[in-house]
């Protein structure tokens, strides 16, 4: 005989795989801010979580392991995009602003600056975190846009004959020295978005100075 199933209140439904990752990941992240790498223990993220610590080693398989998902979710909402990579693309001109410019206002988001702070004070006692932060953020950011410069140099666009220099050079004019005034003084000497463009606009304008191609006369 079919059994009625209808009556009572509906069963709570529990969020599984992609989807609990990602929730559990984002409690992990609060709690790494507000305790530290160091501090914080896989049982204390289970239990905010509403998780077991056996469903964390399933999903991260370890502490270190749960911190690159959290890099790697960040790299996607900061971009955009599905796989957390600058995409970068067209004239280098207006390609480089547009990378520039986005780069810049990355590193005057809160969170970025919070997260930025805990890997500072964590690493010497957790290498491991440094070394995630490194290959999950600016590596993957150099890296991409070495390749683009490299690839504008081959279509001859660009006289870039040393990439990942160029890249290096590039990112450190786009940064200046803004990332530190934000990580000491905040918001109260954070460029307005009109000084962010002009900042990323004469980045180019030097950039191009050095490795763009001169038109034949």
């Amino acid at each position: 005989m079919h059994q009625d199933c209808t009556s009572g209140k509906e069963p709570r439904r529990v969020p599984r795989g992609e989807k609990r990752r990602e929730e559990i990941a984002a409690v992990a992240e609060r709690v790494f801010l507000e305790r530290g790498f160091a501090e914080t223990t896989m049982q204390t993220i289970a239990t905010q979580a509403g998780a077991s610590k056996e469903t964390l080693y399933r999903h991260f398989g370890s502490k270190e392991g749960l911190f690159s998902e959290i890099m790697r979710s960040r790299a996607m909402r900061f971009t955009g995009s599905s796989d957390g990579e600058f995409h970068i693309h067209g004239h280098p001109e207006q390609a480089l602003f547009d990378f520039g410019l986005t780069f810049l206002k990355l590193i005057f988001k809160d969170e970025s600056l919070a997260l930025y702070r805990l890997v500072v004070a964590e690493t010497p006692r957790a290498p491991e975190l440094g070394r995630i932060f490194y290959e999950q953020g600016p590596k993957r950011v150099l890296h991409r846009l070495a390749h683009y410069l490299e690839s504008e140099t081959a279509r001859g666009r660009l006289a870039c004959g040393n990439p990942d220099l160029a890249a290096k050079l590039f990112l450190g004019a786009i940064i200046a020295n803004h990332h530190m005034i934000e990580l000491f003084n905040g918001p109260k000497e954070r460029l307005t978005v009109q000084a962010q463009s002009e900042h990323a606009r004469e980045a180019v304008c030097m950039f191009l100075a050095k490795y763009g191609v001169q038109p034949a006369p």
